[in-house]
C-alpha cells in the first residue's frame, strides 16, 4: 500500500518562507502536507519535479469574482496562473445583504466600479440569498477549482440597513449604525474573511453616481470596525482618494478605526499619473503606524495599472470619434472590413482632430504615454517605444500608427495605457512597495475590469519578471514567492496555507521556471448570454494542485473541483 497520496520528488522548493531554496521532496496524505525531505515511501501518484521550482499555490488577496463564483466552477483567468486561494468581496462592493428589491441596485453598482456587464451579471445571477451567511452557503454548494474567501462590502450592507437614504449618501444615523455594527459582526461569525469599502470618486454605478459608502463618516466605519472587533476577526480593506479632506486627516481617521477595533487594515497604494512621489508619502504614514504598533499595510501591484485598448475591448483611442461608435456594437470581422476601408480610415483620422479636446479623447489620444503591447506582452516599455515615439521616428502621426497597430491579428491586438506605477517610464517604483516590509502584493482584480483591464496574471508576472527578466532590480525567487503566499495569506487572517510545511493544506504550484511566461492577453465571448472578457492563459505550470489535488497540468485542467469555500476562524471554531 502507498503511505502518500500524492509525491512531489527532487523539487527545488521556495516553501514561502523566505528561506534559500532548496532541493527536497513533498509528500501529501489526506490534502495536507504530511512529510518534506528525503522521502522513501510510495505514494499513490509522483511526479519527478527534478529542475522544477515548487512553491506554496499562491494567495491572492484582491479578486472581483463574486458574481462569477456563484455560477463558475473555474475562475479563470486567476486560476491559470498559480492562485489555489482567492479573496473576493473588495473595493465596497459584493452582492450580499441584500433584499430582493435591490438587486438591480447592487448589479448597477458592480458593473459600474468593476466593469462587469449588468446583462452578465443579470443573466449569470440566481440570487437566492438575502444575509451574507446566505450568500456564503450558496458560495459552498459550488465546486470550484480554487479555494475562495468572501469580505463583506459596505456598498450591499449600507444599502441594506439604509435603503434609498444609503445610496443617496444620506449621513447614517445612530440607529443606522448600530445594525450595521451587528450585521458586520454576524457576517464574520458566518465565515466572512473581512470587509471593505471604498472612498474613492473614481468608483461610480454603471449610472454614474457615488458609491454608497463614499461620504460615509468616522462614526459608521468606527461601527463597522467593532462588529470585526465583537466577533474577534475580520480584516479591513479601503481604497481612498486621501482628499478628504486631506490625506493627513483621512489617515489620521484610518488609524483611529485600527486603534479602536484592533483590526489589520490594507489600503491601496499606487504611484499616480499626475504624481510620481505622492505614494512615497502615504507609506511613510504607513510605516510610521507600523511602527507604533497598528497593523496597517499598503497593497501594491508588481507593473503598471493599465488599461488595454482595442478593437474588440470596451475603449481604443478612437472611442471619442462619430464614425467608429457608429460601428462599435458591430462583430469584429464586419467592422474590421470598415476600418481597412481607406476613405473610412482618412475619415476617422480626420474626425481626430475635430475631436482632440473631448475629455475622453484627450485621455486616449495621450499617445506618448501609450504603448504597442506585444506578444509577448511587455509591461515595462521604454519611453522610447511609445506611439507617438515612433510615429515621430517614422514621420507620420501617432493616430495613423495606432489605427494601423489596432488592425494587427485581425483586429485583436491590444495597446496598453498605464494610468499608475508608471509616471516615470519604469518600474522602479513598483520595486521599491514590493521591496517595503508594509506593503503587501494584491489588486490584481481577477473577474473584474472585464473589457478594459486583466491583471489577474499578476501573480504570474511578479515572479518571472522581477526573478528572472528584469535587467537591473531583481529579487530572489524565495524572495518573491513569500510576497505572493505567506504573506498574502497571512494578510487575510489564514495560517493553514500559503508555506509549505507539514500539516499545512496541501496547496502546490510546480513551476518550469525557465518557460514561465504570461500570454498575450485575448477576448473570450464566454460569459453568461455571450458576455465577453479578457482572458490571459500562461505558460510554465507544469502542475497545480489544491488539497492535494491536481487541478491543472501543463495549463489543461484536469477536471477536479477540489476548491472550497474558505470561512474566517470563527466560523471554523463554531462549526
Amino acid at each position: 500500500m502507498a503511505d502518500f497520496d500524492f509525491i512531489i520528488r527532487n523539487g527545488t522548493l521556495a516553501d514561502g518562507t523566505g528561506a534559500p531554496l532548496r532541493e527536497q521532496d513533498v509528500g501529501v496524505v489526506g490534502g495536507r502536507i504530511a512529510e518534506i525531505g528525503r522521502i522513501t515511501g510510495a505514494g499513490r501518484e509522483e511526479i519527478d519535479a527534478k529542475g522544477l521550482l515548487v512553491t506554496p499555490g499562491f494567495v491572492d488577496i484582491h479578486t472581483h469574482y463574486d458574481g462569477q463564483a456563484t455560477w463558475d466552477n473555474r475562475l479563470a483567468p486567476s486560476s491559470w496562473h498559480g492562485v489555489t486561494t482567492a479573496v473576493m468581496g473588495n473595493c465596497g462592493v459584493g452582492f450580499a445583504p441584500v433584499r430582493p428589491h435591490d438587486h438591480e441596485r447592487l448589479i448597477s453598482l458592480m458593473e459600474g466600479v468593476e466593469d462587469i456587464p449588468g446583462a452578465v451579471l443579470h443573466e449569470g445571477l440566481k440570487w437566492g440569498w438575502q444575509s451574507f451567511g446566505e450568500y456564503l452557503d450558496a458560495l459552498e454548494r459550488v465546486p470550484h477549482d480554487m479555494d475562495i474567501g468572501a469580505q463583506l462590502a459596505h456598498g450591499p450592507l449600507r444599502v441594506f440597513v439604509m435603503g434609498e437614504r444609503g445610496s443617496a449618501l444620506e449621513e447614517a444615523r445612530p440607529d443606522d449604525i448600530a445594525q450595521m455594527r451587528q450585521l458586520t459582526a454576524e457576517a464574520m461569525v458566518a465565515g466572512a474573511l473581512g470587509f471593505s469599502t471604498s472612498r474613492t470618486i473614481l468608483h461610480r454605478t454603471a449610472t454614474g453616481d457615488p458609491t454608497p459608502g463614499l461620504r460615509a463618516s468616522e462614526a459608521e466605519l468606527k461601527g463597522i470596525a467593532l462588529g470585526m472587533s465583537d466577533a474577534g476577526t475580520g480584516v479591513f480593506e479601503l481604497i481612498s482618494d486621501f482628499s478628504n479632506p486631506d490625506p493627513l486627516s483621512e489617515f489620521a481617521m484610518i488609524r483611529r478605526l485600527v486603534e479602536a477595533s484592533g483590526r489589520p487594515l490594507s489600503l491601496s497604494l499606487a504611484q499616480a499619473s499626475s504624481d510620481a512621489n505622492s505614494w512615497r508619502g502615504l507609506l511613510g504614514l504607513i510605516s510610521a503606524a507600523a511602527r507604533d504598533g497598528l497593523p496597517i499595510k499598503a497593497q501594491v501591484a508588481p507593473r503598471p495599472i493599465g488599461l488595454l485598448l482595442g478593437l474588440q475591448g470596451t475603449i481604443n483611442p478612437f472611442s471619442a470619434n462619430p464614425s467608429l461608435r457608429a460601428i462599435h456594437d458591430k462583430p469584429l470581422s464586419e467592422k474590421l472590413a470598415i476600418l481597412r476601408d481607406p476613405s473610412f480610415r482618412a475619415n476617422l483620422l480626420h474626425e481626430s482632430a475635430a475631436v482632440h479636446d473631448h475629455p475622453l479623447a484627450k485621455r486616449l489620444m495621450a499617445f506618448e504615454h501609450i504603448f504597442e503591447l506585444g506578444d509577448p506582452p511587455n509591461y515595462e516599455p521604454a519611453r522610447d517605444s511609445s506611439i507617438a515615439a515612433r510615429a515621430a521616428r517614422q514621420g507620420i502621426a501617432a493616430q495613423e500608427l495606432a489605427y494601423d497597430l489596432l488592425l494587427k491579428d485581425e483586429g485583436r491586438s491590444f495597446l496598453f495605457l498605464p494610468f499608475a506605477n508608471y509616471t516615470e517610464f519604469n518600474l522602479d517604483a513598483c520595486a521599491e512597495m514590493i521591496s517595503h516590509p508594509d506593503c503587501i502584493i494584491g489588486l490584481a482584480d481577477g473577474g473584474a475590469h472585464v473589457g478594459i483591464i486583466c491583471d489577474a496574471s499578476n501573480a504570474t508576472y511578479l515572479l518571472s519578471h522581477w526573478g528572472r527578466d528584469r535587467t537591473h532590480g531583481r529579487l530572489s525567487i524565495e524572495y518573491l514567492v513569500k510576497r505572493q503566499t505567506a504573506d498574502t495569506a497571512r494578510a487575510v487572517g489564514l495560517r493553514d496555507r500559503g508555506i509549505l510545511a507539514p500539516g499545512l493544506k496541501a496547496d502546490i504550484n510546480i513551476i518550469d521556471f525557465g518557460r514561465l511566461r504570461v500570454r498575450a492577453p485575448h477576448m473570450a465571448y464566454d460569459l453568461p448570454g455571450g458576455g465577453k472578457r479578457l482572458l490571459q492563459e500562461a505558460d510554465g505550470y507544469v502542475a497545480t494542485i489544491v488539497s492535494g489535488i491536481p487541478t491543472y497540468r501543463d495549463g489543461v485542467a484536469t477536471g477536479a473541483l477540489p476548491g472550497r469555500l474558505v470561512r474566517g476562524p470563527k466560523a471554523a471554531a463554531t462549526s
